[in-house]
């Protein structure tokens, strides 16, 4: 069996050793080499050709987000970011995502050994996820805005449903940007640490014309809104409170190793919303929020997945699939147009 080989760029000596021994650690996988910033890396890449890069986001010598786009417009290859978590991190991070880096992970802020370690299994699914995973170059500057679609609608009554995870950051703002300011009510979880999703929603408040933010628990759900679950914190469930649907945020145990999990957003919709709903899953790693869906189309509700040429994991899509949870797969490209359809409204695009 081939493994995953595996370059780690980092400035410390102490994360490149720890993630070393971790992915060594693996069957799997295993480090080709190791570099101290992108001038160094830049030579392994030729000469190892590996699977996965991971990155560090704050790298000496060259910005690592200008080394990031110029590795991805000359030669796309998964990339694992790996980040401290700051707010100027956080943002970085994000923009390392927009670039094409599939997935991130965070540096623990205390006892940075130890708490790699204790990531271990997680750095090794990402590092996995990755080099199956599609990765895009995508352009730094001059990106088009998304043409606003224009729907009249039927109802304002129906509610939105979105999972994600690996590569969901990109999927759920080109899903969101076409989104009219009158849009149906959207509830998204994706799976993010703690102290990310404030980034995340403000930069999708600045492209988007729905009002994006993160979730608080009791908030009213209300259309022209988009609320996240906010990441690693609690799950997002949506509830009633007489008439009107609300946020509940729970900080029980997390499901499918996940807080907040699709599946715990999926279900409470198919109990509450029923046929009121539309369940989308995006990309992701693993098999969150595939049962939910399911459930949710047994309710009543219309059920979309993404999917496997345009998703950058066709892991929880794939699932759901399988499981019968959505009827076929749907283009990125396509989805928002499905959700308003689905939703109740009908015009054309303009």
């Amino acid at each position: 069996m081939k493994k995953i080989a595996v370059l780690c760029v980092d400035d410390s000596a102490l994360v490149r050793g720890v993630m070393a021994e971790i992915i060594n650690s693996q069957a799997d996988m295993e480090v080709v080499a190791v570099a101290p910033d992108p001038l160094v890396a830049r030579e392994l890449i030729k000469r190892h050709n590996p699977d996965v890069l991971t990155l560090d986001v704050e790298m000496p010598h060259m910005d690592g987000l200008d080394f990031l786009e110029r590795l991805m417009r000359l030669r796309p290859m998964p990339v694992l970011m790996v980040s401290s978590l700051t707010d100027k991190n956080s943002d970085v991070t994000l923009r390392a995502l927009e670039l094409g880096a599939v997935d991130f992970l965070t540096k623990p802020r205390l006892g940075l050994r130890d708490g790699l370690l204790d990531y271990a299994e997680l750095i090794a699914d990402k590092i996995r996820a990755a080099a199956h995973s599609r990765p895009r170059y995508r352009a730094s500057g001059g990106r088009k805005p998304a043409r606003r679609l224009t729907r009249p609608f039927s109802t304002t009554e129906k509610l939105v449903l979105i999972g994600a995870s690996t590569g969901g950051t990109e999927a759920i703002r080109q899903v969101l940007e076409p989104m009219p300011a009158n849009s149906p009510a959207i509830m998204i979880t994706q799976h993010m640490p703690a102290g990310f999703t404030r980034s995340f929603v403000q930069r999708l408040d600045r492209l988007c014309a729905v009002q994006v933010h993160e979730a608080e628990d009791g908030q009213r759900v209300l259309p022209g809104h988009v609320y996240l679950a906010p990441g690693g914190v609690a799950h997002m469930k949506l509830a009633r409170s007489g008439a009107n649907y609300v946020v509940r945020l729970e900080s029980s145990e997390p499901v499918n190793r996940h807080r907040p999990s699709v599946d715990v957003l999926f279900h409470s919709a198919a109990q509450v919303a029923a046929n009121n709903a539309v369940g989308v899953l995006l990309t992701g790693m693993g098999k969150d929020g595939a049962h939910g869906l399911l459930a949710m189309k047994q309710a009543g509700a219309v059920t979309i997945a993404q999917d496997e040429a345009s998703c950058v994991v066709f892991g929880m899509p794939r699932e759901a699939l399988l499981i019968g949870a959505a009827d076929c797969g749907v283009p990125l490209s396509e989805i928002s147009e499905h959700i308003l359809v689905s939703a109740g409204a009908y015009g054309h695009r303009v």
